[in-house]
Formats: C-alpha cells, structure tokens, sequence
C-alpha cells in the first residue's frame, strides 16, 4: 500500500496551489483538465479496480453505466469537491484492499471489455492500479510545469 499511497499523494500534491481556472483548463492538445484526469481516477480507476472488480459491489457495478466520459467535469461542481471525492473514494478503496486477501481473485470482471486480458489476483489488480496512478501523475506533473513551472521531484521537499 506504501507505493499506491505514494502515488495518490503525487496526484493531490502536484495539484496543491492550482486555482479553479488553472485546475479547469486544458494544457495538452488532448483536451483533459487536471480535474478531468482526478474524476477519471476517481470512476474509473479507483472505484472500478477495488470497489467493482476486487469487491464486486453491486452499486457500484450498476454506476458504470453513468460513467462513459468520466474525464468531463460539470463546471457547476466546485473543484474542492472533485479532489475530496476523490479522496473519499481512496478511503473505501483501502477498505476493500484491507478485506482483501493479495491472492484472492476478484469478485466481478466486467464482460467483454477487455478482451483476453484479465487480472488475476488483489495483487494484480493493485500493481495495475499503482501503474495507471503513476502514469497519470507523470500526466499531471507535464501539466503543472506548463502551467506554472513548478514540479513534482524538485519543489516537493
């Protein structure tokens, strides 16, 4: 959990000091904001691996649908709210992780997506989870240096 932790922390810190507008605006030709990338952390990463696949939590599951463009987020909901959400959905990931044995399979796996990949254990689903957290603060880290200068490693002390 350290290194997943880790990540999280990279994620919220490199944001720390970005105003609304900042927090809002596309930098990269692709189009997603900072919070964009959060809600899609939020949805699609941290509810679906831990709450859908290591728990198989029927709300959850059944949310799914709602989620097709999870890197949008409404300009009516403040950005505190899509950082604490996601932080809130942190907590009920370490919930189910702490539940979970690392070699147990999971609970559900969605059909059809995936093709013949599959994850196999907790332990997977984890290690994939860390991946995609870390890319996506690597993503973070090109934005915030564009915006402002400031980066992860060196101004993190």
């Amino acid at each position: 959990m350290k290194h997943l932790d880790g990540q999280r922390r990279h994620v919220l810190g490199i944001l720390e000091g970005l105003d609304e507008a900042a927090l809002r605006r596309p930098v990269l030709p692709s189009g997603w904001s900072c919070l964009g990338l959060v809600r899609h952390l939020t949805e699609d990463v941290e509810r679906f691996w831990f709450r859908c696949v290591v728990d198989g939590e029927a709300e959850a599951i059944a949310a799914l649908s709602g989620t097709a463009d999870a890197w949008q987020v409404d300009p009516d909901i403040p950005a505190v709210e899509v950082l604490e959400r996601y932080r809130r959905e942190i907590d009920r990931a370490n919930a189910v992780i702490a539940a979970a044995p690392l070699d147990a399979a999971p609970a559900w796996w969605p059909p059809d997506q995936f093709g013949d990949w599959r994850l196999d254990s907790v332990r997977e689903v984890i290690l994939h989870v860390i991946s995609e957290t870390a890319c996506h603060a690597g993503h973070l880290d090109a934005v915030r240096e564009l915006t402002d200068g400031r980066t992860w490693l060196i101004n993190s002390a």
